[in-house]
């Protein structure tokens, strides 16, 4: 952290209007600006050190209040209280509607985040979008590729899947030739994973219809592609039902086991982080398509950063909010710590694009990455308690999985327990 430095008051209203305020930032006293800053994301430091260089009259707490789901009960539970909530608030997509909805962030249209729509991927910026309003700037994002083992694949012949069809057709072979191997995994616990495969199949199971209203239909068409065919691999055994991030799981995707991860942009730093071994055997391609020629993906995971509605600094939160993720200089060194950019500042920059990728064999890979940025289906929309819907997906759609049966049965029980749970919270639910 660096050390707090004095600064005339009028620099720093000029640094907050320069991010398009449409409220007053000359409110500020010559005393220095401190915020708190709650993300899980490690290294950040590093970017948040380069933020106090260029304005050093705020000071920035980084505070790692665990990940996910446990920052959220713990960010709630402030909220609610009155105290002890952090300024700024790294938030999941799939879990900013909950918060917005229940006016615990700011929408940051009142500080100009409206103007700022370009900075941004289109799939980044509707996902910050709740009810025409603008609760967080995107931070990263997780456009789903497939990321596949050269040497697995080559070894029996097998070019990359560009369709189900043939990711099925691939799954035999590989299981053929070795029945402990398998394409995939996919995870019992897993609700991200399963949702961004809904996602691409065409599934729009979740809707936001107000404050107070939201539907869920698990048994569209889209799902029911999706579950077809997940069905099949399962009760073939083509692919394995296995829990991810366990050292097992690792183990296989080490040994060759597992030829497939269908994930999130990010995933590369992870397998070179936890597989080092593995360097050079690695490729990414598109995702694979339900129809041969489309080029259609979903996002896979990817975060925004939030200004709660508690803060006593809300102005100096909304542009340090603002600068960590547009700021070109900030967006590199967020990719430089693993995160996939959300901003165009990136996407569209052609020394990223051209950049190899060492441990991808050399691969141009941001350049798969940024075209399935550009190729996300649109109109997905997450519930205003998803949280809770991911919480209870092992208990519904991850049993069938487990067993190796069809997930179509599973998909019917999460509807129920989320129908359920939203009416007990006072929403009123609908199912088409």
């Amino acid at each position: 952290m660096s050390t707090k430095r004095l600064i005339p008051a009028v620099l720093l209203a000029v640094a907050l209007a320069a991010c398009g305020s449409s409220k007053s930032t000359t409110t500020t006293t010559d005393e220095p600006v401190t915020l708190t800053f709650w993300t899980w994301v490690p290294n950040i430091q590093k970017t948040v050190d380069l933020y106090h260089q260029k304005f050093p009259k705020i000071t920035v707490k980084v505070v790692n209040a665990g990940q996910s789901a446990d920052e959220y009960t713990k960010l709630q539970t402030s909220v609610k209280a009155g105290s002890g909530a952090p300024d700024v608030a790294q938030i999941e997509y799939f879990a900013l509607p909950q918060f917005a909805l229940a006016k615990q962030v700011v929408n940051l249209n009142d500080y100009g985040a409206a103007s700022l729509e370009s900075k941004y991927g289109k799939s980044a910026w509707a996902q910050v979008n709740v009810n025409g309003g603008v609760y967080g700037y995107p931070q990263d994002t997780g456009p789903m590729v497939m990321f596949y083992r050269q040497d697995v694949l080559a070894s029996l012949n097998i070019q990359p899947p560009t369709t189900w069809q043939e990711f099925e057709a691939a799954a035999v072979k590989i299981h053929a030739a070795n029945p402990k191997n398998y394409i995939s995994t996919i995870d019992p616990g897993d609700a991200g994973g399963v949702d961004s495969m809904l996602w691409q199949a065409g599934s729009r199971p979740f809707k936001t219809v107000s404050p107070t209203e939201a539907s869920v239909n698990l048994g569209d068409s889209g799902a029911g592609t999706w579950s077809a065919l997940w069905s099949d691999l399962l009760s073939k055994k083509l692919v394995d039902p296995a829990p991810g991030w366990t050292n097992d799981w690792w183990q296989g995707m080490d040994s060759g086991k597992y030829a497939v991860w269908i994930a999130g942009a990010w995933a590369p730093g992870s397998i070179s982080s936890t597989i080092p071994d593995t360097n050079g055997k690695w490729r990414a391609a598109p995702m694979p398509q339900w129809k041969a020629g489309d080029n259609v993906t979903a996002e896979n995971g990817g975060s925004s950063d939030a200004v709660v509605t508690t803060s006593k600094n809300k102005a100096a939160a909304a542009a340090f909010a603002q600068w960590l993720n547009s700021d070109p200089a900030a967006a590199k060194s967020l990719n430089d710590n693993g995160l996939f950019p959300a901003t165009t500042a990136l996407l569209n920059d052609q020394s990223f694009l051209d950049s190899p990728n060492a441990f991808f064999g050399g691969q141009q890979a941001n350049k798969i990455f940024a075209d399935s940025s550009a190729h996300v289906a649109t109109g997905w929309q997450y519930l205003p308690f998803q949280v809770y819907a991911n919480s209870v997906f092992k208990d519904t759609v991850g049993q069938p999985i487990s067993n190796g049966t069809d997930p179509a049965a599973g998909l019917k029980a999460w509807q129920q327990r989320i129908v359920d749970y939203g009416k007990q919270q006072g929403f009123q639910m609908t199912t088409n």
